[in-house]
């Protein structure tokens, strides 16, 4: 789950980088949208697998 997260994240910066730079301009509101969806997905991910550590720490105990 931690390596989906990260390529979200990779995606995200991506994203930010073309619609936030104006490099594509014509695409920049889909890319500016890309990149607050992808960076949710890996801000979730992340979570998600803090979560699961932590709870298999407590399982394991």
């Amino acid at each position: 789950m931690l390596q989906l997260a990260v390529v979200f994240f990779v995606i995200a910066l991506v994203a930010g980088a073309l619609g936030f730079t104006g490099v594509a301009v014509g695409a920049a509101q889909v890319a500016q949208l890309l990149f607050v969806l992808f960076l949710l997905l890996a801000l979730g991910g992340f979570v998600l697998d803090l979560l699961r550590r932590r709870r298999a720490r407590k399982v394991s105990r």
